[in-house]
């Protein structure tokens, strides 16, 4: 898939700009704060709703306007065409397909964006709730029952936690029915994740011997949120007196975590601060080539600030990855990356929010 024509109104320091992308490597340079790495942040927005950038959410608008718009058409490699939008006014986002009102859901569907940038790190580094996010949006892709499935979980999540807060002694009758969702739902997206972290696995170990192969063999660890093996409703109903004596509910789906381990860096405190960065594009790039082998068709594949990310033997492997695929890259950066010098590229220069083609 590939996405033609992107315009951006009222996002960041852009006012107003279209620009049409190539169905190869798109590199957008320019000063820092010229406004390249908020085009990237427009088409993943499209795909996962929200920004790649943390406490993001109330920066997002223009200063001096009231809303944002990204509008994008995307191309299927079957050659079908969709049009999508996507608008925030105040606190309200409205997603648009084709013309239509849709859920949220329904327009990320349609377009997937990989992203790695400066705080990609945090899928490693960073708390349990980025990986989980990581994860779910793959099974989100593969399972079309997921995101229901999550909402009730969330629900009944949300129930019990009011319930544990409510100052009573713990009730089997008012608590049982919601654990019996909770571990119904929970048990779903487990079995869920573990299928989809399975055939992540040998992607994963692909893109470790290109971009780490010094540190042996990657290793992947899933912890699904309660003890291995038990039953999640005898578990939440074991520890309601400890979970009412903290306010919520400490075992579950929303609790699981999965990490990444080498043969020579057995602990993610062995890896330095390179070698965390590396690991998480490790992670966006085994994604990227399993949402390809799902769909038929390559996601596509932003990849902010490359140069300063990276150092120039990585920069090439992960570009010459990419250039034997039908992948669409989005580039950004202060300057052309030295490997993409003799590579057929669509440029452009931002500049104070506005764009400018150079070839």
């Amino acid at each position: 898939m590939r996405l033609e024509r992107l315009h951006l109104q009222g996002l960041r320091c852009i006012s107003d700009l279209t620009l049409e992308l190539a169905s190869g490597f798109n590199v957008l340079l320019g000063a820092n704060g010229a406004g390249k790495t908020s085009v990237l942040e427009a088409a993943f927005l499209l795909s996962h709703g929200r920004s790649f950038r943390s406490g993001a959410r109330d920066a997002l608008v223009q200063r001096g306007t009231s809303g944002l718009n990204v509008f994008s058409s995307v191309r299927h490699d079957s050659g079908v065409v969709h049009r999508l939008g996507l608008g925030r006014e105040g606190a309200r986002w409205d997603a648009r397909l084709d013309g239509q009102d849709v859920p949220m859901g329904q327009l990320i569907r349609e377009c997937a964006v990989v992203c790695f940038e400066p705080g990609s790190h945090a899928l490693i580094a960073g708390a349990a709730e980025e990986r989980r996010r990581f994860l779910d949006w793959g099974v989100f892709h593969v399972e079309h029952d997921f995101l229901v499935t999550w909402r009730r979980y969330q629900r009944a999540l949300k129930q019990r936690n009011s319930l544990l807060r409510n100052g009573q002694d713990a009730d089997e009758r008012l608590l049982g029915p919601w654990e019996l969702e909770l571990a119904r739902t929970g048990t779903l997206i487990d079995q869920w994740r573990r299928t989809y972290l399975d055939a992540l696995q040998p992607f994963l170990r692909e893109q470790a011997v290109l971009l780490l192969p010094e540190l042996g063999v990657i290793e992947l660890r899933y912890r699904p949120g309660w003890p291995e093996g038990e039953d999640l409703a005898q578990v939440l109903a074991s520890q309601r007196a400890r979970d009412q004596g903290r306010g919520h509910t400490t075992s579950g789906a929303h609790r699981a975590d999965w990490s990444l381990s080498f043969e020579l860096a057995p602990q993610r405190e062995h890896l330095s601060r390179g070698q965390e960065k590396l690991t998480a594009l490790i992670c966006v790039l085994a994604q990227a080539w399993l949402d390809a082998k799902h769909r038929g068709e390559w996601p596509i594949v932003c990849l902010d600030d490359l140069a300063s990310e990276l150092d120039q033997a990585h920069q090439a492997a992960v570009v010459n990855s990419l250039r034997g695929t039908q992948a669409q890259v989005l580039i950004s950066g202060t300057e052309l990356p030295k490997v993409l010098e003799q590579t057929p590229v669509k440029m452009f220069h931002v500049e104070q929010g506005q764009l400018t083609r150079l070839l």
